[in-house]
């Protein structure tokens, strides 16, 4: 069985975890299936936006495999780079809108999972959690994406006592966008995708790129940066029919160039 299920639904990747009996933990296999998954959809123009879920109603990911032969926590250092680290970096470097559909618990590495993805909405029955402490690890990877999204004393009570939240907590402290009945988690999903998919791809593909680059600079570097940024937008073949359909008062119809 494919441990990663990838459909294209129209102009949206989805892409999934398919490991239902094992909570869609992650092994060497999910992560290269996700891997592969963003890269095939970055390679496909058609596509304008990513979900990423995982199979059944249990859990969105519940973090690394922890049965007995899984291979958890034994590392190749030898390699620059560990492979759920290089996925993060790999998510943060797509142009395209990444959505986690999360359609169940969500734990330890399942939060980077989660931490990487640039919108989310959750069931409002998903516990959210960092037991790592439990096992005797910590959650050391995932912080890379969850200090910017949690709280500081949330997230210190969190990764230390290691126990979880809820589905209303983890919106109120802005890990979550949405949060809905798991009946309603589907039409959800799909009206935040309509919200995005009738817009400029090319304005969306160069502002997440611009939005990125920007968090790492200070104040002057990032209104230069920026500056440049909107130059160079307003020649796109998308910004051109913007303001020509605004001025129409039509709908654009957008090439993505």
């Amino acid at each position: 069985m494919n441990e990663v299920l990838t459909e294209k639904r129209g102009h949206v990747q989805w892409i999934s975890i398919n490991r239902e009996e094992r909570r869609n933990a992650m092994n060497d296999a999910v992560v290269e299936g996700i891997s592969a998954g963003f890269a095939q959809a970055s390679n496909d123009p058609s596509v304008r936006a990513i979900v990423l879920t995982g199979v059944g109603e249990r859990a969105f990911c519940a973090g690394a495999d922890l049965s007995s032969g899984s291979g958890s926590f034994k590392y190749d250092y030898s390699k620059v780079g560990l492979n759920f680290v290089q996925l993060m970096k790999q998510a943060r470097d797509l142009t395209l809108p990444l959505i986690a559909r999360v359609n169940g618990h969500t734990m330890a590495g399942g939060m980077g999972m989660l931490g990487m993805c640039d919108m989310a909405i959750s069931t409002d029955k998903a516990l959210f959690g960092m037991p790592e402490v439990k096992v005797g690890v910590f959650p050391m990877q995932i912080m890379a994406v969850l200090q910017r999204l949690i709280p500081s004393r949330k997230l210190y009570e969190m990764a230390l006592t290691g126990e979880p939240i809820g589905a209303a907590e983890a919106l109120e402290i802005g890990l979550l966008n949405y949060v809905v009945p798991a009946a309603e988690l589907d039409a959800k999903t799909e009206w935040l995708l309509s919200r995005l998919l009738d817009k400029s791809p090319t304005a969306i593909r160069r502002g997440k790129y611009a939005m990125r680059t920007t968090e790492q600079l200070n104040f002057d570097q990032s209104a230069a940066f920026m500056e440049a940024q909107i130059g160079t937008l307003a020649l796109t073949e998308d910004a051109a029919e913007g303001r020509q359909a605004f001025i129409e008062k039509r709908a654009p119809i957008w090439t993505g160039r």
